[in-house]
């Protein structure tokens, strides 16, 4: 019984953590925009690799 007065500050203290960092990501950004990367692996790219003459 005398550990849920630990654990269950400890559960509180790790949902606060939980949601600042879920707020601190929205309000940083990071999840303006969720299709440019899905779709970028699909593009073509145009321009060859860059030829090695180190022979």
């Amino acid at each position: 019984m005398n550990v849920l007065y630990f654990l269950i500050p400890l559960a509180l203290l790790l949902l606060a953590g939980a949601v600042w960092a879920f707020f601190w990501a929205v309000g940083s950004g990071q999840f303006d925009d969720l299709d440019t990367p899905a779709m970028r692996i699909i593009m073509d790219d145009d321009k060859k690799p860059p030829e090695n003459d180190d022979e």
